[in-house]
């Protein structure tokens, strides 16, 4: 058996085995789990942890619905809350975050205060900032000042509003960026990411800073010339990825399987029998002859047909085929058994970087780190095809160019780099893609009623921008989900809650720009 599957066992093992009462406490003593020697032990956990939840049952499934790469099969229901935009809270997510990855990685970095540790340290220190960021992205106002304290009798923590927390965290990654870390060191066992390399954990928070600062483009606070400068003056993630490689799982055994990939082919097979590919993702990437179409879903019925976003009650036949729409052979997301888990890709950044240029008006370097990143999403899918990127094809099959970069204006830009990183995103970072689509509000929405018409809305779809879900179009009066309610348990136990969020239409603080 692979060495770190046998790591995550007995790390998992000294983790549950320690108790796991206080349900969703973000309060939880780190000092807890004081019978662990080293805290190099807890690295792999806290790593897996996080990619578990970047790409397991809430954010893995939410994300891809929010985006509309799936939709919920018509003759399963599992799913159906996301697609009619209930209220949902993700509180298991929140738990694993809170009081599993963030305590643990406290603990860590309690247990290395030492020259000896700084490796170890920077690494904790990296994931703990690149955690707090998901936890506040997805909730906004949360716990942040005061949580993990409760060691201290702080058992009702102040919430704190996320434009602080974005500043503290910027304030801390800086100090972390200033860490000498010569002679330094960090056991490659332990670490599933980089296997010890810390040269790489530097460019994994630069990388990070990137993001928390152009995370807030939108808000008065935004400074471009600046966060050019850093892009400038500093190296990134931009030929490799931060992730959990594809020799990490064994796809043979139940349990130990990438973990969309256990939902697809596990006994409870959650994916395999409530997903199905959605109208919205499908066509884009049919129309414009993507190859990326083959690696994210399989065909069924002989090709490639998507269902109308959260219109799994349909009774009608939509493309007059003589089947009707529950009917149809619709294809499916597809999950390969040595698929890498991706914490931090490396299309990302180069987006990112892409971006920052483009807002700056220098459309040439913006140019080379947007096909850097499209490169690197192709890369990633095994993909040598570059057709997309070329503006002249003999291939009459591909539609030669349509992610080719050329001169434009910088919203046109922003759009060019927004829609290829929903693209990239598929199958590898739900969450990213519904955050980023939060930020730059695109793929832009397209007020389509598909129920009114459903034939028209076939005929006439919107390919390009996303719909309104069919049976959630009246629960959120038309608009799209910006952030789940708080789990109920954060608010029970804590005098110092706020108020519960009254559907999923409240933005987070940097949440600014208006929907196309």
């Amino acid at each position: 058996m692979n060495n770190k599957i046998l790591t995550i066992i007995t790390v998992i093992t000294l983790i549950f085995s320690a108790g796991c009462e206080d349900y969703l406490d973000v309060n939880k003593d780190p000092n807890v789990l004081s019978d662990i020697p080293d805290s190099k032990a807890l690295l792999p956990g806290a790593q897996i942890g996080i990619g578990n939840q970047l790409m397991g049952w809430d954010f893995g499934f939410a994300g891809a619905y929010w985006v509309q790469y799936w939709t919920q099969n018509y003759t399963a229901s599992q799913f159906k809350a996301l697609c009619e935009y209930r209220e949902t809270s993700f509180e298991d997510t929140y738990e694993e975050l809170t009081a599993g990855v963030l305590n643990d990685l406290k603990r860590i970095k309690m247990m290395s205060d030492n020259d000896q540790g700084r490796g170890k340290y920077f690494v904790a220190e990296a994931l703990s900032l690149f955690t707090w960021q998901i936890v506040t992205d997805v909730w906004g106002d949360v716990p942040y000042f005061e949580a993990l304290r409760g060691s201290e009798g702080i058992d009702s923590p102040e919430f704190d509003a996320q434009k602080e927390i974005y500043a503290d965290l910027i304030s801390r990654i800086n100090t972390l960026l200033e860490m000498d870390l010569t002679d330094a060191s960090l056991d490659g066992h332990f670490d599933f990411i980089f296997s010890g390399d810390l040269s790489k954990w530097r460019l994994f928070a630069n990388s990070l800073k990137l993001k928390l600062m152009l995370r807030l483009s939108e808000t008065e606070g935004y400074n471009n010339a600046e966060v050019l400068s850093f892009v400038e003056n500093n190296e990134f993630l931009t030929s490799e990825s931060a992730k959990i490689d594809e020799s990490t799982w064994d796809d043979g055994q139940e349990g130990k399987r990438h973990p969309m990939r256990e939902f697809e082919a596990g006994g409870a097979s959650n994916l395999s029998t409530n997903v199905i590919g959605c109208k919205t993702f499908v066509d884009y990437l049919q129309q414009n002859a993507d190859p990326r179409l083959n690696t994210v879903f399989s065909p069924a019925g002989g090709g490639f047909e998507g269902a109308f976003f959260g219109d799994f009650d349909s009774k009608e036949d939509s493309d007059a085929d003589g089947t009707i729409d529950e009917e149809e052979a619709y294809c499916e997301a597809d999950f390969a058994g040595d698929m890498d888990l991706i914490l931090m890709s490396a299309w990302e950044v180069n987006f990112n970087i892409a971006e920052v240029y483009v807002r700056a008006g220098e459309n040439e370097m913006a140019g080379d780190y947007y096909e850097a990143g499209v490169m690197s999403s192709l890369e990633q899918h095994g993909i040598s095809n570059t057709e997309i990127l070329e503006e002249n094809s003999d291939n009459e099959e591909v539609n030669p160019g349509y992610a080719m970069w050329h001169d434009m204006e910088k919203e046109e830009g922003i759009r060019q780099i927004a829609m290829q990183r929903w693209v990239a995103s598929a199958n590898y970072q739900h969450l990213e893609a519904f955050l980023e689509r939060n930020r730059n509000k695109y793929p832009s929405v397209n007020d389509i009623n598909i129920a009114a018409d459903r034939q028209y809305a076939n005929n006439n779809f919107p390919v390009g921008q996303l719909t309104v879900s069919v049976n959630g179009r009246a629960k959120t009066n038309g608009q799209l989900p910006a952030s789940p309610i708080y789990p109920s348990d954060v608010l029970t136990r804590n005098v110092n809650a706020p108020g519960q969020k009254t559907d999923l239409l409240e933005k987070v603080w940097w949440n600014q720009k208006t929907d196309k």
